[in-house]
């Protein structure tokens, strides 16, 4: 069975550097009717469940450690028995959320998560954190982005652990290579293609951030 694609959207708080901002999050289900992954556990662990029913759920994959992504993965992994997997060099981040749990596994660049029908393939791709991937299917002709890469441009930059120049190499050399078809589905909003966002870079630098 070929695995689809559903989204959640919860609401919650994301906090860093002081300020609390309220936020509505995209929770992604890969998988087919007997086994999923959540990328991204956000705000309610509770709807998350519900929305991956009576499915094996493999896989937390975290797309970066600000809490509005990660601030449900405990309690869901608690439920279900999946494995939470994030980037090593996000750990920082992920302590100022979780400082009793660690993370289960770590993200390595290149390494390929599989379930129900699904191949995500890990994109290191840094700059909005130290940690940030993105999650490429090829076969789904998608890839997950967290808040890597928006409709109209790159995520923010301007908070602790971010970098502008970093996030741009990051969507150039990573991102921007993929087929233009490419669906790009985010971490908050709505989703874009890489096509319509490629021809925007030169934009986005003189723009910075």
């Amino acid at each position: 069975m070929t695995a689809r694609i559903e989204r959640l959207v919860t609401s919650g708080q994301f906090s860093l550097d002081g300020g609390t901002w309220d936020v509505d999050n995209n929770v992604w289900i890969v998988g087919d009717d007997h086994e999923a992954v959540v990328i991204d556990a956000a705000h309610d662990a509770d709807a998350i469940a519900e929305a991956v029913g009576d499915r094996r759920l493999t896989a937390i994959v975290c797309t970066h450690a600000h809490n509005d992504h990660i601030d449900a993965a405990p309690a869901l992994a608690e439920r279900t028995g999946a494995t939470i997997w994030l980037h090593p060099d996000d750990l920082q981040l992920w302590k100022q959320t979780h400082p009793d749990r660690d993370p289960d596994a770590w993200l390595a660049d290149g390494q390929v998560i599989e379930a129900g029908g699904a191949d995500l393939t890990v994109l290191h791709t840094p700059g909005h954190a130290p940690g940030a991937v993105c999650l490429y299917d090829p076969g789904l002709g998608t890839v997950f982005t967290g808040d890597t890469l928006f409709q109209g441009g790159p995520g923010a930059t301007g908070r602790s652990f971010s970098h502008f120049p970093t996030i741009v190499d990051s969507i150039r050399d990573r991102l921007l290579t993929l087929p233009p078809e490419t669906k790009v589905l985010t971490g908050h909003g709505d989703p874009t293609t890489i096509g319509a966002e490629a021809p925007h870079l030169d934009e986005w630098i003189a723009r910075g951030h």
